[in-house]
This record gives C-alpha cells, sequence and structure tokens, in this order.
C-alpha cells in the first residue's frame, strides 16, 4: 500500500513556511448530517505511524490514529450545518466548514495544503490544492482521520435520535436501507432538502 508523505510539507518549509497545515472535509455525498472539515498542522518529529488516507484503514486503526494525533498536533474541527448545506449547496458548505477549521487553528498556519482541486474563496493564506491529497500528505490524511471520526460520531448520536435509518453504519450516506427508511418513515430534519432522494420525497405528487 502507497503512504502519504510529508514531501509537500518539505517544499512547502524550503519557501519559508513554517507552520503548515492539513485541511480536508468529509460529508459531501450524504443525504443528511452536517459537512465536517478539520485542520491538521502535525508535528514533523512525531507523526503517528500508519497514518494514511482515512478510507483506507480500519475502524479501530483509525481511532487509534485520530488518538495519537489529538494528542500531537495541532487539531480543529468544524462543520457547516444541513441549513447552510441547503441554503449555498455542498460544495461551498464543505469550503465554509475548511474555512471555519483554519479559522479556529491558534496560532495560525501560514501555509495550507487543501485535499481537491479547489481552493475556498475565502481563505486568505497561502494555499495549494492538492488532488488526492490524503494519499499523498501526511498533513492532509491527518485532517482527513480526524474530520471522518468527528462526523461519525455526529452520526451515531443523531441515530439514537432518530432511529430506523441507519445512520450508525452509513453516516447518512445513500444506502439501499437509508433509502428505504426515507420512504417509509419520512425526512428528519437531518436530511438534506436540496439533495434529490430527499427533494423527490418531500414533493413528490
Amino acid at each position: 500500500m502507497d503512504y502519504p508523505d510529508f514531501s509537500l510539507e518539505d517544499r512547502a518549509l524550503s519557501k519559508g513556511a513554517t507552520r503548515i497545515a492539513g485541511v480536508d472535509e468529509v460529508g459531501r455525498g450524504p443525504l443528511a448530517g452536517p459537512v465536517t472539515a478539520a485542520a491538521v498542522i502535525l508535528d514533523p518529529t512525531r507523526i503517528p505511524a500508519g497514518l494514511n488516507d482515512s478510507k483506507k484503514l480500519s475502524a479501530k486503526k483509525r481511532e487509534a490514529i485520530a488518538k495519537e494525533i489529538w494528542a500531537t498536533a495541532q487539531v480543529s474541527v468544524a462543520h457547516a450545518t444541513v441549513e447552510e448545506i441547503d441554503e449555498i449547496n455542498i460544495l461551498r458548505a464543505s469550503h465554509l466548514a475548511m474555512e471555519r477549521a483554519v479559522a479556529a487553528l491558534d496560532p495560525a498556519p501560514d501555509y495550507l495544503l487543501i485535499d481537491g482541486n479547489l481552493i475556498p474563496r475565502d481563505l486568505m493564506l497561502t494555499s495549494e490544492a492538492v488532488v488526492k491529497g490524503d494519499g499523498k500528505s501526511v498533513s492532509i490524511a491527518a485532517a482527513s482521520v480526524v474530520a471522518k471520526i468527528a462526523r461519525d460520531d455526529i452520526m451515531m448520536d443523531l441515530a439514537q435520535q432518530f432511529p430506523g435509518y441507519g445512520w450508525d453504519t452509513n453516516a447518512g450516506y445513500p444506502s439501499k436501507s437509508h433509502k428505504a427508511a426515507l420512504q417509509n418513515l419520512g425526512v428528519t430534519p437531518h436530511h438534506r432538502r436540496s439533495f434529490k432522494p430527499v427533494h423527490n420525497i418531500l414533493y413528490q405528487g
């Protein structure tokens, strides 16, 4: 398996950056719940062993690595709500969550490595967009792990309040059972009304 490394961070350091944050978001595809972003400034001397893109790690490994990241790095997590997603669209909302996560880092970073091909428009710091960044940069991978666990925890809490949708296992993604529950149980306040499967149920003739 290929692992992300510190080479993008080293390049930024060689250009004079001193505090490099990796930024990633999770939750663009689900039909329910917020979109969550994390920003992480790793200590280069204490990078967790086995750190990788959160999608390539088992749940147990992810939990262990997340604990290590929180213990050794500077971390912030932020969200954009379902209401914001419906109001400004999911791409803009995911960027808003990223902007909030970066703004919450104190002291502030001076260079950002951002997963994806777009830089959120309100980030005023020197930034580099990295396509599939969670597989290339350890800082982005760390952000992906932290964001995923933070969002999964929210969805598990919501699953207790709204049983039947399987959010504790599908995290709000449009699984077959989640779509069936939408049909049978209806739309909750945590569903994204601008997403087609939800919209269609609300407005079916």
